[in-house]
């Protein structure tokens, strides 16, 4: 099964995410950071939701000022649901069909701000350095990068799964009832992974109930504050 067919099925038949219209407050707390530690200023910034799913952030981002926002998901079905939503709350954001494990028809140094929520742990390593690669490139110098990524560290049913469902790639596992490959990370793994692109400003374990077919499953997630310094 490919990733779009996965995850069309998913928005269809939800068993891990959530259909909600409330940005997650992890969301929220880096959007504080950015304008009392960097100084940003929400207003004509151009942001790109990695993953955008309903819109839930992506139309939060367009709310909180005068912003150019973009938003990009494989599934077809969680882009027409993000500009249904986006229209009820009439404001513009320009959602696409995209793949964010492959090249991103968007300009060098064109933004200052991307946000990948809980959206790559299904790339693999080729399609990962790809996502990094597009990243660094459309980002302005000084611009920002918000990650919440899954965590192995403290994680035991992380670890369950690497050893019950192995991927083919290192610590990853296969979720059979998503038809999925996700990966996870070691604090030593994501800093040595993103590190070779971003300056790595906060990275925080942070412990939270994932609910997968109606049952609640305790799991470790990485936010990381990145910046492109060069």
């Amino acid at each position: 099964m490919s990733q779009q067919d996965a995850w069309e099925r998913e928005y269809h038949k939800p068993q891990l995410i959530q259909i909600s219209q409330e940005p997650r407050n992890d969301l929220k707390k880096y959007i504080k950071f950015l304008k009392k530690q960097e100084g940003l200023i929400f207003d004509g910034l151009k942001i790109l939701d990695l993953g955008s799913g309903n819109g839930k952030h992506a139309n939060y981002l367009a709310q909180i000022g005068d912003n150019e926002v973009f938003g990009f998901d494989i599934s077809i079905t969680a882009v027409k649901s993000a500009r249904a939503n986006a229209k009820l709350l009439d404001i513009q954001v320009d959602y696409k069909v995209a793949d964010i494990g492959a090249k991103y028809s968007l300009e060098d140094d064109s933004f200052d701000l991307v946000i990948d929520i809980m959206s790559s742990n299904s790339l693999n390593e080729k399609e990962r350095t790809i996502y990094l690669e597009e990243i660094h490139r459309i980002l302005k110098k000084g611009a920002h990068f918000f990650v919440r990524a899954l965590c192995k560290d403290g994680d035991d049913n992380a670890k369950k799964l690497i050893k019950q469902h192995p991927g083919k790639e290192h610590d990853t596992y296969i979720n059979k009832d998503m038809g999925l490959t996700e990966r996870v990370f070691s604090k030593e793994d994501f800093i040595s992974t993103y590190s070779k692109y971003f300056q790595i400003q906060s990275l925080e374990k942070k412990t939270n109930y994932a609910k997968f077919k109606n049952q609640s499953y305790k799991r470790n997630y990485w936010l990381a504050y990145l910046k492109k310094i060069a």
